[in-house]
């Protein structure tokens, strides 16, 4: 093949490059020195289709998606031939209509070549996202070496315009005319999707080779000799012109950030920004290059904007609602352009596509975080004052959008965490109210072009958050330790009321033994669950006593039964004295209610007469056991005792909001909305090991409630409570607005 195309690099140098004979045979050469490099890295594609699919049917999840793999693979060696000739004739084919067509239509669509996006099947949907990230990745890496062989191109044939949509060597048509090859492949969109990524990788990352042939042997045929133009990848990392630094350093990070997740979702949004361009305008039209705005004049008519917002200042608390604001947003565009308009004596109709994108992108951001419910309204409206700022900051440096780690990107993660805990009872001081509205402050005052603010102010932010964090450490212990201490407490008081009352087994006991059991022994028995915990000695011991207590009332009233009567006093005195010391009673007490028992027990014994031995009970003893019976029933907060019997009789609904619950972590945040009074906001701080109760705490570490699992279902499933979302704001707007870019265009009203 080489032998054929070499001969028609021969041009004459001294025959005017637009001489018709001229043309036909330096597109010739144009065509061969393509055809020649695209069938050697297409080639090399195809060596590594078979190994990509093999991996991936290796690690399939399931044997239907591993078939696929190996169907592929086996349809793409019997394809690949007429795939590789479809491709170079197809690639033939844009050349000479290029040539014919083009050149005499020069008020041709800039969009012939372009990737038509159109939202309809998600199989297509999925095609076209990958092929336009693909074409708009290389269109910014190769952007220096294309235009110099678009310029020699339009030298060539008449001085027709040659952009990069209709190039018939750009990235967009090559990967058209692929798109096209491949219909000759009955695969699985999955294995299409591979195939893409791999033309990506061993076909288009190899034009800036072929461009820097194709503009030597243009420059050596006479075609623009002395145009400047740098080859390789250092023309990757320039920028157009009007682009800032900063820019310049994302076109040269550009390969790698799209690697990466934030960068597919950054082409994804171009891509579907495209296809909403598409079907809202129809064809692009052209404008000239003095119509479009550069980003020196957006950026300038930005810090306009800007200034006016200071000179009006920041309202206070609900002064200025959420619907003004929404306005302000979705008008920014509109106020740009008049003051573009304004500043050069002519008001543009457009801007370019990549500042349009990035205008409706961060004009989107700030919708998203005007109705984003996981924010206070009060902290919506003040951080949608950011708009300017964070568009400004986007034109100088989109990196914003690509990079999670973006300090403009962190602060603004930052700033709506920090506002998701704000309540007006949690910041009566108005302490971190006054910190966001200190920040956004200072980038309305301060910030021009300066890039570094972002991470001055992301520090700063840090450190108040890190202060206030251990603030509210300290009373968030102190919250659950107390609330573990009450737990504790309440669960040795139904542990010692359902050991007296087991024991007691419901059959009827004197009034005095009642009292001892109920009150004394009871408060006792509490003591040591609490200290020496159930497995204690002592434990065993108090639970001796209350068997010996109960039992020497019901001994039979025989010789026998009063011989062990009087054998087991001795220990139950000795016992009971020992208890009530150890809960505190006083040694008058003590000996009174010691010669209480004495008297009852010399009456059982026979000892005195019975009417002698009726004495007041004292007063700190009751007389009843009621007291125990309300322990066991109560529902205090531990957890029931048959959850399996609670769950079957709760309605369907809370059923459903309980597996939510259940699967709940502290640190998660939730709205609550009483049915009078203001929304509380209130984070999961800890969930009780003993009675599964959750104890919710403001942004201050002090209690807002704590809930049973079905207690918290329940307000959840009645909408008095909600939670609100743990991941960054930024990740939460992305996906709504790819989203909301990802629906269907609405159809035009009818007149």
């Amino acid at each position: 093949m080489n032998d054929t195309i070499e001969p028609k690099k021969i041009v004459n140098l001294n025959q005017h490059p637009n001489a018709p004979e001229r043309v036909g045979d330096l597109l010739h050469a144009v065509r061969d020195t393509s055809s020649r490099r695209l069938q050697q890295f297409l080639g090399n594609m195809f060596e590594h289709v078979d190994d990509a699919l093999f991996d991936l049917a290796e690690k399939a999840e399931n044997n239907a998606a591993q078939m696929h793999y190996f169907d592929g693979m086996r349809e793409v060696r019997k394809r690949r031939p007429a795939i590789e000739r479809s491709y170079l004739a197809q690639f033939s084919r844009e050349l000479a209509e290029f040539a014919t067509q083009r050149r005499h239509a020069p008020g041709g669509n800039d969009t012939f070549g372009t990737v038509e996006l159109t939202l309809v099947a998600d199989n297509e949907l999925e095609e076209s996202l990958a092929i336009t990230s693909m074409i708009s990745k290389n269109e910014t890496r190769l952007a220096r070496d294309l235009a110099a062989v678009n310029q020699r191109l339009s030298v060539i044939c008449g001085g027709i315009q040659v952009s990069e949509g209709i190039s018939p060597i750009g990235p967009a048509m090559l990967t058209q005319a692929f798109r096209q090859a491949m219909r000759e492949l009955p695969a699985d969109m999955r294995v299409k999707l591979i195939i893409y990524k791999l033309f990506d990788r061993y076909v288009l990352s190899g034009m800036e080779e072929l461009y820097g042939e194709l503009n030597d042997l243009l420059a050596k045929a006479g075609v623009l000799p002395n145009l400047k133009h740098e080859s390789g990848r250092s023309a990757a990392t320039r920028t157009a012109p009007a682009r800032t630094p900063a820019t310049t350093e994302d076109t040269a990070a550009a390969p790698a950030v799209s690697t990466d997740e934030a960068g597919n979702l950054l082409t994804t949004l171009q891509a579907l920004f495209t296809a909403r361009r598409g079907h809202a305008n129809g064809a692009t039209v052209t404008l000239g290059p003095q119509s479009i705005p550069t980003a020196n004049e957006l950026l300038g008519a930005l810090s306009v904007l800007q200034g006016q917002i200071v000179s009006h200042g920041l309202p206070a608390i609900g002064e200025a609602g959420s619907v003004d604001m929404a306005t302000e947003v979705s008008q920014l565009k509109e106020h740009l352009l008049n003051q573009i308009g304004a500043l050069r004596g002519e008001r543009p109709n457009h801007v370019s596509s990549i500042d349009e994108d990035t205008i409706d992108l961060v004009g989107m951001l700030f919708e998203f975080i005007l109705e984003d419910r996981n924010l206070p309204p009060q902290m919506q409206v003040l951080l949608a004052r950011l708009q300017i700022p964070y568009l400004k900051a986007a034109i100088l440096d989109r990196k914003l959008f690509a990079h999670r780690q973006h300090p403009a990107r962190r602060l603004l993660d930052g700033l709506a965490e920090a506002a998701k805990g704000w309540s007006d009872e949690s910041d009566k001081d108005r302490r971190l109210y006054e910190k966001v509205k200190s920040i956004v402050e200072q980038l309305l005052h301060e910030f021009d072009d300066d890039m570094g603010i972002f991470d001055r102010l992301l520090g700063d932010l840090q450190d108040f958050q890190e202060l206030a964090r251990k603030r509210a450490e300290l009373a968030e212990q102190r919250v659950a330790e107390s609330t573990r201490g009450r737990e504790k407490l309440e669960q040795a008081r139904r542990r010692a009321a359902r050991e007296i009352l087991d024991r007691i087994d419901g059959k009827p006991l004197p009034p005095l033994m009642h009292g001892v059991l109920a009150r004394a022994w009871a408060n006792y028995l509490v003591l040591i669950l609490l200290r020496q915990g159930d497995s204690s000695p002592e434990f065993t011991e108090a639970l001796r006593f209350v068997n010996e207590l109960i039992a020497s009332t019901r001994l039979p009233k025989d010789a026998a039964g009063r011989a062990t009567l009087r054998q087991m006093l001795p220990n139950i005195e000795r016992a009971l004295r020992k208890g009530l010391a150890n809960v505190a009673f006083q040694e008058q007490d003590i000996e009174r209610l010691l010669g209480q028992l004495r008297a009852h027990y010399a009456e059982q014994l026979g000892d005195v007469p019975a009417a002698t031995s009726q004495e007041p009970a004292a007063p700190a003893i009751p007389d009843s056991i009621q007291s125990l019976v309300e322990s066991v029933q109560d529902t205090s907060p531990l957890a029931p005792e048959n959850p399996a019997d609670q769950l079957e009789i709760l309605p369907p609904e809370v059923r459903e909001q309980l597996e939510s619950v259940q699967a709940m972590k502290p640190g998660t945040w939730l709205e609550f909305t009483p049915a009078e009074g203001a929304p509380e906001r209130a984070k999961l701080s800890w969930i009780s090991p003993m009675s599964g109760r959750y104890l919710f705490v403001n942004r201050r570490g002090l209690k807002v409630g704590d809930y049973s699992p079905q207690e918290l279902a329940a307000i959840l499933a009645e909408g008095r409570a909600s939670v609100l979302a743990s991941n960054a704001l930024f990740d939460r707007a992305m996906d709504a607005i790819v989203g909301k870019l990802s629906q269907p265009a609405a159809a035009p009203e009818q007149e």
